[in-house]
């Protein structure tokens, strides 16, 4: 038996294992999210009943400071929602649930990395932690340092970081990616077609994708030049990661849709920091020992051997492809 016929036969199993296991860490991240919004200190003198229009948000409109019956808990919930319906979405489809495509790749059937968005979600995502990992390691190497700004407050942080995968997709993915590729390659122009095509451009006959790949590339470059120019910036090194970031949730949405790109944003940002959080509020340390903590190795370590394995898988199926044209 060649290599190539192999490799699907030697990481089917242990693949299938990792993407479980992180699926679990997905599922673990919504009830710790919710011990820190409801149940910790993170917030000190801010709690989960602040009016949602005195955050910074609202500064410089109308709204600001005024009396909301809308909390900042209340936001939180509104968000956790969103983001379950996302969450079982990606579970129970497009064409099959994620344990039924798990037991594809164990038999060593592509159908289970072609037909579930979560196995998507895990093995992009794992992908986007390992490229991460790997660009600050070079930087460091060079003295580029990559640090976030300064957290007035940790709560109110936490709230912007759980907004800002739907806030960001919707701008950089939907609006910059998804309406430009649309008018290059669609052929026709009724509404509901349009609005499938946002939901999922892969719809599109792309014969020549050298125009879509200009476009992830271009906004993706915009979507790191974001992170160190406006507002409260991250330090020059985040803008390497996060145009690489960019890229590929372009793609991912490109390839497999809204839902894909916009659970992938919501693992690198939520995910991450409620585990962070959580580990800050329950041994009583501060975030930077939090992201070194044991638990949270441990998690990277398991993302990065999902990442190793998720592109042998995504390399195996592309050769089986071009087997299958030979």
């Amino acid at each position: 038996m060649r290599l190539r016929d192999r490799i699907p036969h030697l990481i089917g199993i242990p693949h299938a294992a990792l993407l479980s296991v992180v699926y679990g860490l997905f599922i673990a991240a919504f009830p710790m999210g919710a011990y820190v919004v409801f149940d910790s200190d993170i917030g000190e003198e801010i709690n989960y009943d602040l009016p949602i229009t005195h955050l910074s948000l609202f500064e410089g409109t109308q709204m600001y400071r005024t009396s909301a019956n809308l909390t900042l808990g209340d936001a939180f919930v509104v968000l956790w929602t969103s983001y379950a319906i996302l969450f079982a979405v990606a579970t129970l489809g497009p064409n099959q649930m994620f344990s039924r495509a798990i037991s594809g790749i164990m038999t060593v059937s592509r159908t289970g990395l072609q037909t579930n968005y979560m196995i998507h979600v895990i093995m992009w995502f794992s992908i986007l932690v390992l490229v991460s990992v790997l660009i600050t390691e070079i930087q460091d190497s060079f003295g580029i340092k990559t640090s976030p700004p300064d957290a007035s407050n940790l709560l109110v942080e936490f709230f912007y970081v759980t907004l800002a995968p739907i806030i960001e997709e919707a701008g950089f993915r939907l609006l910059l990616v998804g309406i430009p590729v649309f008018l290059m390659y669609s052929s026709r122009s009724a509404l509901g077609y349009f609005a499938r095509c946002l939901w999922r451009p892969g719809l599109l006959e792309m014969h020549d994708k050298k125009r879509a790949l200009f476009i992830i590339a271009f906004v993706g470059v915009l979507f790191g030049f974001s992170h160190i120019a406006l507002g409260d910036a991250w330090t020059l090194g985040k803008f390497a990661q996060a145009t690489a970031s960019g890229v590929i949730l372009g793609w991912v949405y490109i390839r497999y849709g809204f839902v894909v790109s916009v659970l992938i944003h919501w693992a690198a940002n939520y995910f991450v920091f409620s585990y962070a959080h959580f580990i800050s509020q329950t041994h009583l340390i501060g975030m930077n020992d939090a992201f070194v903590h044991p638990m949270m190795s441990s998690v990277e370590i398991i993302l990065l051997t999902c990442a190793v394995l998720s592109i042998f898988a995504l390399v195996a199926g592309r050769l089986l492809s071009l087997r299958a044209v030979d």
